[in-house]
């Protein structure tokens, strides 16, 4: 791994010249997923020092999450927000983070993370899974070059860093000999809580910033977040996003074709709501 750092991508890669902006200036839907999505990346470092807290001692672990996972989890929300600033200069995207940024570092704490080191590894692959997701979503929905050459780029590193989880995973099961019926179990768990409240929060950070005279209106935030599950609804690969949900619990080929419908209808039921 000691050449990820020089051969991954760079902001300087994306021109954000050629940024078309009045095929997506006027989106507001497609500016709520692009902003919230930079506050929460550019929140990563302090998610990141929980989980080094957690492995520490396992320096493989740590030094990849410090020196490869955390850098392109920021560059990430950095690259959004060069975006937004493009294309909506007038949103103030350092005050509205501020706000956010308070409120999110109450969720990261490490009693929040799963009670065994496989089994945090599993919530990982999971985490990893439906931002893949999220950001091919992203990329199919617009035919804006910049954004989508963007989102592909995101949604190619968070395939990549589902990887490194899953063989990490793959270490830890064996130590600990943990059995499927756990592992399905942070499945499930951690599945219906990717609509989470991190998410919530950045929302209700941009929505505050970018017209508070809504912010305290229920039933507009409700309308608001029903737009943007339906632009991911409408552009996600199920199949895609089912195999990387299963592939932990290690199936035979058999096992997995009996169980892939409910598990199917359980993803939609998260996803697709």
């Amino acid at each position: 791994m000691a050449g990820q750092a020089s051969e991954h991508w760079k902001i300087e890669d994306l021109d954000f010249s050629r940024i078309a902006r009045e095929q997506v200036r006027t989106d507001e839907n497609l500016f709520y997923l692009v902003a919230s999505a930079s506050f929460i990346e550019s929140g990563s470092d302090l998610y990141t020092q929980n989980l080094v807290d957690f492995f520490r001692g396992d320096d493989e672990v740590t030094e990849w999450l410090s020196n490869h996972w955390e850098q392109e989890e920021l560059q990430h929300g950095q690259a959004l927000r060069a975006y937004v600033e493009h294309v909506w200069p007038e949103f103030p995207w350092e005050t509205a983070y501020r706000g956010f940024l308070d409120e999110y570092a109450t969720y990261c704490k490490v009693e929040l993370l799963a009670p065994t080191r496989a089994l945090e590894m599993t919530a990982r692959c999971v985490v990893e899974t439906g931002t893949a997701t999220y950001y091919r979503a992203m990329a199919r929905s617009t035919t804006e070059p910049v954004l989508r050459d963007l989102a592909t780029r995101i949604a190619t590193d968070e395939v990549n860093h589902y990887k490194h989880f899953y063989r990490f995973f793959r270490r830890y099961r064996a130590q600990e000999r943990l059995n499927r019926f756990r592992v399905m179990g942070t499945i499930g768990r951690r599945t219906l809580e990717l609509k989470s409240e991190d998410a919530d929060c950045a929302v209700r950070h941009v929505l505050q910033a970018r017209a508070p005279h809504r912010a305290g209106d229920a039933a507009y935030v409700q309308q608001l977040s029903a737009h943007m599950n339906r632009i991911i609804r409408t552009h996600l690969s199920p199949a895609a996003t089912l195999k990387m949900l299963m592939r932990p619990l290690e199936l035979p080929a058999r096992v997995q074709t009996v169980i892939q419908y409910p598990i199917r209808q359980f993803m939609e039921h998260v996803f697709l709501r």
